[in-house]
């Protein structure tokens, strides 16, 4: 999502010196991926941005597979998930592979330590919530349906506001970004792309916090958290620019494709990463042809496990489910509508339901605490009439 940005001060060239009003040195911070030929921005801070007091204290992040692996279609109750703590220390992971984790936080706190996943990518969709996501490139307002993407290595805080909390989070050992096929050769989404960059949220300025203490940092890194306390606080920036920051999509933003008929998940894919695609599915005009069948027909996808997160109660092709609900399909077994809704689909003419899709090209694991709040006759639920 290459889109150049900046706020703040800047001096005229980038590498040179670059003075406050009272002659001191601003402290150049490159932040970006894949070495020095990806992504990246330039930051300007009051005071180095690497003086540290304190290092070393380990928390390994300990992800207990669940104890029966057998392979069959699984309902999660992600309600059932306490409310407790905050957005970094009490997520539980419920599927993951060397790729991609699917995370479930229900925070009722914010952190009180500022954190920086150095391990992978952060996608974070709100299911339910509000507040502000602060790091050194400004503040980043968020609300319920938003996507908030954050690159690794960015020291950030969700300061979370008075509504409930339900956050989705997926962490991504590869680069999280728009699908090549939307973008033009110069990066820009072409017409045919289901949003533009005029949906997007970038941050906004904030004044630079020139404050010295302790300041508590958490990096994930190695799977464990690993504890800093830094002598100054992390947010001194007084201006940066590049293509290399945390932003904002929201789910409602997203413009759905339809068809004469039926047409695949891929036109709803709003993300993509290393071994794994993510689609939202959205309210929207059903297929128009006079016999269509809206509802998806049946499908074994190999080399894909398909997990849906429930942002609604509704969905067209799934009965028993419930806001918040999660289901897994693994490869190896097919999977479709329920018994009895393909034939009422036919004539619908909309649909209002609101759905994150997570399509890995890897088998997931089956975490102990997705274990704990699963619908264990799910899989049977095909045999209904």
């Amino acid at each position: 999502m290459p889109l150049y940005h900046r706020i703040g001060r800047l001096p005229k060239k980038r590498h040179i010196a670059f003075r406050s009003e009272e002659g001191s040195l601003r402290h150049e911070e490159l932040m970006g991926n894949e070495g020095f030929s990806g992504l990246s921005s330039l930051l300007y801070h009051i005071h180095p941005p690497t003086m540290v007091k304190s290092a070393g204290e380990y928390c390994p992040t300990k992800w207990h597979a669940a104890e029966d692996p057998s392979c069959r279609h699984r309902h999660f109750l992600s309600s059932k998930l306490p409310r407790e703590g905050n957005a970094v220390e009490h997520r539980r992971p419920l599927l993951w592979n060397s790729d991609v984790a699917v995370l479930i936080a229900r925070p009722t706190t914010t952190a009180g330590s500022f954190y920086r996943n150095g391990q992978a990518d952060e996608l974070i969709y709100v299911s339910d919530g509000d507040g502000v996501l602060v790091s050194p490139f400004g503040r980043l307002p968020y609300r319920r349906g938003d996507y908030l993407v954050i690159p690794r290595g960015i020291i950030h805080r969700l300061e979370l506001g008075a509504s409930e909390h339900r956050l989705l989070i997926l962490e991504s050992r590869g680069v999280i970004r728009t699908p090549k096929r939307y973008r033009n050769a110069h990066g820009q989404h072409h017409e045919m792309s289901p949003f533009s960059e005029r949906d997007f949220r970038l941050p906004e300025a904030a004044d630079a916090i020139d404050q010295s203490g302790d300041f508590s940092l958490l990096v994930k890194q190695r799977n464990g958290l690993h504890a800093y306390v830094l002598a100054r606080h992390p947010f001194d920036v007084v201006g940066w620019d590049g293509y290399y920051y945390p932003w904002a999509f929201n789910l409602e933003d997203f413009e759905p494709r339809v068809g004469l008929v039926h047409l695949p998940p891929p036109v709803h894919q709003v993300f993509e990463g290393d071994g794994f695609v993510v689609c939202n599915f959205v309210p929207r005009i059903y297929d128009f042809h006079p016999e269509a069948i809206p509802v998806p027909y049946h499908h074994t996808n190999a080399q894909s496990d398909e997990v849906l997160y429930y942002a609604s109660d509704r969905f067209m092709s799934r009965r028993g489910i419930e806001y918040g609900s999660i289901t897994h399909h693994p490869d190896g077994i097919a999977h479709g509508p329920h018994p009895g809704l393909i034939e009422p689909s036919i004539g619908a003419t909309s649909t209002d339901e609101r759905a994150v899709m997570i399509d890995t090209f890897r088998p997931l694991a089956v975490g102990r605490a997705a274990e704990g709040i699963e619908d264990k006759e799910y899989w049977r639920s095909w045999l209904a009439t």
